[in-house]
């Protein structure tokens, strides 16, 4: 949102010997307690989030995520479960030029003040305070080529079909992640990815450091990182297009259909929502999606199955990728 910036609060608590579905039904009261102070969230299993969305001005936002915070831990001391302040954790994303109003912001939990996170993990991946996954990409390198230090000392002793199973296995996996989410980030960023699957190419093919590494790719049958970032972001859009995605997913896109009679009337085209420069709206689904979504050969987006677009997707961008 212009002008506006988001505060995201998560916590976790003991489940207990309750198995997951009798958990669930037991915290569901959870949920009307925070929609009673109009804060949206989000819970998995034993992890809460709750966000507000406001300008920097209206402080009053904050106190409304205090009481509400209140209510919660004193719904569960009746309930006979606890709020564990010491892995509460607040990310406040904001505009750079609003940083300054909020950088001292603490809530207070249980007699115990919760400061601001510069990153906090959610579902394995890191977010921090510019939306900039500069921590995230840095611990998916860190961590995969780890990995491939280790695969690299038994690579003479497996058959390369074996090795590219381990290659997947801790690597290609790791960099697939969630990767929707860097949809429109910066080239370096993604570059920093590419190092990690061309040295993972050329442990597989036991080439050389300086060998060219796009025809290797391609022997491979491998889409470089920013490809794959594509085929995610174009796949979720054909199964939102087609009732195959969760519907708040189908909500952010919006068919094209001319107020009169035109030739681009069936393209199949998506409407792109008008964004600001100025913010990281190039980088939101709903404005990414249609981008690329448009850019599409017509005979790829009318697939009848998902099988059939994920074939004739990866062709698409294998050709452009390496033709």
């Amino acid at each position: 949102m212009r002008h506006r910036g988001a505060m995201v609060v998560s916590w976790t608590y003991d489940m207990g010997d309750q198995g997951p579905i009798l958990f669930l039904l037991y915290m569901l009261p959870l949920g009307d307690i925070i929609r009673k102070h109009n804060i949206s969230f989000y819970c998995y299993a034993d992890d809460t989030q709750l966000y507000i969305s406001s300008h920097p001005s209206e402080t009053q936002q904050f106190s409304k995520l205090t009481d509400c915070i209140s209510d919660i831990r004193d719904w569960m001391a009746q309930n006979f479960l606890m709020l564990n302040s010491n892995k509460t954790e607040i990310l406040i994303i904001e505009p750079n030029r609003y940083k300054h109003n909020m950088s001292d912001y603490k809530l207070p939990i249980d007699g115990c003040t919760v400061v601001q996170s510069s990153t906090v993990k959610n579902l394995g991946v890191m977010f921090d305070s510019n939306l900039s996954f500069d921590s995230h990409i840095a611990n998916v390198c860190r961590t995969a080529f780890f990995h491939l230090r280790n695969i690299s000392k038994i690579r003479h002793m497996l058959s390369a079909s074996d090795a590219e199973k381990l290659i997947h296995a801790f690597m290609t996996s790791r960099i697939d992640y969630c990767n929707s989410l860097l949809g429109g980030c910066h080239a370096n960023q993604v570059n920093k990815l590419q190092l990690v699957q061309n040295a993972a190419a050329r442990v597989l093919t036991r080439s050389k450091k300086y060998d060219h590494i796009s025809p290797i790719l391609a022997s491979l049958h491998w889409l470089p990182v920013k490809y794959r970032i594509q085929f995610k972001i174009l796949l979720i859009t054909y199964k939102a297009l087609n009732g195959l995605a969760p519907s708040y997913i189908k909500e952010l896109l919006s068919e094209y259909n001319p107020s009169r009679k035109l030739r681009s009337q069936n393209s199949g085209h998506l409407i792109i929502p008008r964004i600001s420069k100025v913010s990281k709206g190039g980088r939101s689904f709903s404005y990414l999606a249609p981008k690329l979504w448009n850019d599409l050969p017509n005979n790829v987006r009318v697939s009848d199955t998902v099988d059939q677009f994920k074939s004739k997707l990866k062709t698409f961008f294998f050709n452009k990728a390496f033709t």
